[in-house]
């Protein structure tokens, strides 16, 4: 394998502090490449059972490995404000130097809606991002800076404790609009597994946006997070879906959901066809180095893989054994 680099997404939905740090050296030992952490206040379901708070978790995640490492994403306009979300990612920066990258998103209510408040809805979310994107650039200059804005304010101030380097930020997009404004205003692209239609559309309004800002898109991180089951059996596999992750066969936006247990209702209707182009669920290893080298192929350089189950490391050790060496870049 060359030219694109496999890393695992660490569930802090399902897995406790302590364990992802223990799957996250497992995998690193089995060729996975970094880790990106999910940023969660509450899980999806009530069975996944987990949320903790991401940046400590990275910190703990960066001791015990030595590959790259990022939230995946977080929001910094609603639970967090920008300026925090700033210090948290130049704090880990500067701690790791080299390693460390920041993954924002425009939010999902299951997360951001916990400090109460007016939920807006999905362009107004994304301008927020946008002008977050702004106050975390401003701050990671090392300046005295103040904001005014349509969303945020900030006054005189600086971010005291600095990397030699800022850590690149890059911008969960899925839509027309996001992408291309991604590929103009940020260092990467981070977007879910989909069709590979899709996926296409997606790489294509970012390379626009980054061509419209004087940037090479070939030459950019675009991150490709996937979620599949693997199992010994199809039929542990799929139980392993339907049980934890549930919300992969759910065929409708989830942003405006603020529960785990409204979530835990919208469940029961999920059924294995559901899942179908959404998540690959075999026991075939092969059956998923094909899907996996399908998104290679369609152009993205790192993919962080999340296996759904709780039978981490014995996937871990297949997948290391069986999948990543057969990938080609």
């Amino acid at each position: 394998m060359s030219d694109v680099q496999i890393g695992m997404a660490a569930a802090l939905e399902q897995f406790s502090p302590r364990e992802s740090i223990e799957l996250a050296a497992l995998a690193e030992q089995h060729g996975f490449s970094g880790q990106m952490a999910a940023d969660h206040f509450q899980p999806w379901v009530p069975q996944q059972g987990q949320a903790s708070f991401v940046w400590s978790v990275l910190a703990s995640l960066a001791e015990n490995t030595t590959g790259d490492l990022g939230p995946g994403v977080t929001c910094p306009s609603f639970r967090l404000h920008p300026a925090m979300v700033a210090q948290a990612a130049a704090t880990l920066e500067a701690t790791y130097p080299g390693r460390t990258w920041l993954g924002i998103g425009s939010g999902e209510a299951l997360n951001e809606h916990i400090i109460g408040g007016y939920w807006p809805e999905a362009p107004e979310r994304v301008r927020r991002m946008f002008e977050a994107l702004e106050i975390i650039r401003k701050l990671f200059s090392g300046k005295d800076v103040k904001h005014s804005g349509e969303f945020f304010k900030l006054h005189t101030t600086r971010l005291w404790t600095l990397p030699d380097a800022p850590p690149p930020v890059y911008i969960a997009s899925a839509g027309p609009y996001t992408s291309r404004k991604t590929g103009e205003l940020a260092d990467g692209l981070i977007t879910p597994g989909a069709s590979t239609d899709k996926l296409a559309g997606i790489l294509d309004n970012f390379n626009q946006g980054a061509r419209k800002a004087g940037k090479n898109p070939d030459e950019m991180p675009k991150l490709l997070q996937v979620h599949l089951s693997w199992a010994p059996t199809d039929e542990e596999a799929l139980k392993n879906a339907m049980d934890q992750w549930p919300n992969g066969g759910m065929k409708f936006p989830k942003a405006d959901v603020r529960s785990p247990f409204d979530f835990a209702q919208m469940a029961k209707l999920v059924r294995e066809e559901d899942f179908e182009g959404r998540m690959v669920i075999s026991s075939d290893p092969d059956v998923h180095r094909a899907s996996l080298q399908k998104y290679v192929d369609a152009g993205f350089n790192r993919i962080y893989v999340h296996n759904v189950g709780r039978n981490q490391k014995e996937w871990i050790e297949v997948f290391g054994r069986e999948v990543l060496p057969k990938l080609k870049g």
